[in-house]
């Protein structure tokens, strides 16, 4: 568990500003941040506002309890401060599920911030859980994650912020919000900068129908970046021309080149086969520019880690996108003949073990 969370003084004073001039009742949206195992503590960065949803509505709204019940006209004698939260929690969890694909290394959606009053929110905590989960779901990273996110409360009435740890538990509940110690600083000047320019070039065969695991192209990428992660944990790095040291920190400025080592013919992903098993090569190669953030008292280790985690990230958000881009455009053209032939037919669908007169299949990833 976090002991302290610090955050971006120039940008929550920036979005505490946005908000106090906007006159909305309510909004929800994103923490982007991390959390340092080495120092205990969560940083957040920037606040990400959730947008409208694809019908035009804002992510959360205030509601009475007679609206919940029905079109009961509302009593005049009913206080003002019994309005509770409505939130589109599929839609945010949607939302920090398109953000974390474009996060940098070690860069992760934290949780979510809430602007509401104080009595809205204290009548709003299982829905305030409910989404936190969700946004933990749909954003959870690829190494080893905290078992909590975050819920950063701004009040405008009275004005102030205060910030609660979420557990993640199976079971949510009331008590799976914690406070913790909140302060506001400098974060982002003292973030060290990490680079790397990654180079891969990745073989796998294409094993007839009866031998083949995986069927479409998608399905074969998937499994090669997989492999490829469990390789890339094992590298050993390069920091600036010199080998990392486990507990050696940097509190020089600029920005330090980090160099991934391989072992050498240590390629897994060549399965063994019989020659005469193999229908096709697939290659997989590119170059993915990598960036990590570090605060100069965690050791540089942990930079190398989140490089690593970028990588891999980077390989599968690519996928992913050109996945999602062809299941939208499949869906519309569902008037097309079933059984038509197509050379427009797209290629992560592509079945592999049925394309009998290809002998390699290159795939480049270049950003």
């Amino acid at each position: 568990m976090a002991k302290a969370v610090i955050g971006e003084e120039t940008r929550l004073k920036l979005a505490e500003d946005r908000l106090s001039q906007s006159a909305l009742p309510s909004e929800v949206g994103l923490l982007i941040g991390k959390f340092s195992s080495a120092l205990g503590r969560a940083f957040i960065f920037d606040l990400v506002p959730t947008p409208l949803n694809d019908s035009g509505e804002p992510a959360c709204a205030l509601i009475e309890p007679d609206k919940k019940k029905g079109p009961k006209p509302k009593s005049k004698s009913e206080p003002a401060d019994s309005s509770s939260l409505f939130i589109d929690k599929d839609w945010v969890a949607e939302h920090a599920r398109q953000v974390s694909r474009m996060l940098v290394g070690g860069m992760k959606v934290v949780g979510l911030y809430v602007w509401v009053s104080d009595a809205a929110f204290k009548n709003s905590t299982m829905m305030l859980c409910q989404t936190v989960k969700g946004v933990a779901d749909a954003a959870r990273g690829l190494e080893g994650d905290w078992d909590e996110r975050l819920l950063l409360h701004i009040c405008y009435s009275p004005r102030r912020w205060s910030c609660r740890n979420c557990s993640l538990s199976s079971n949510i509940t009331s008590s799976s919000l914690r406070p913790c110690d909140f302060k506001m600083g400098k974060v982002l000047t003292s973030l060290q900068t990490y680079k790397c320019i990654y180079n891969f070039n990745i073989r796998l065969p294409i094993l007839r129908d009866s031998e083949s695991k995986f069927q479409t192209l998608s399905d074969v990428l998937r499994h090669v970046i997989s492999v490829h992660a469990k390789e890339l944990t094992g590298a050993k790095a390069l920091i600036d021309g010199k080998l990392v040291v486990e507990s050696e920190s940097y509190s020089s400025d600029g920005v330090h080149e980090v160099e991934l080592l391989l072992p050498f013919l240590n390629n897994r992903s060549i399965e063994a086969c019989s020659q005469g098993d193999v229908v096709g090569l697939l290659s997989f190669s590119g170059m993915i520019c990598s960036f990590a953030y570090l605060n100069s008292k965690e050791p540089t280790s942990q930079a190398v880690t989140n490089i690593k985690g970028d990588i891999i990230k980077s390989l599968q958000s690519r996928l992913d996108i050109i996945c999602d881009e062809v299941d939208a455009d499949s869906g519309n053209n569902h008037d097309e003949a079933r059984h038509e032939i197509s050379v427009e037919k797209p290629i992560p669908q592509l079945v592999l073990p049925t394309l009998r007169f290809l002998r390699t299949i290159a795939w480049s990833y270049y950003p």
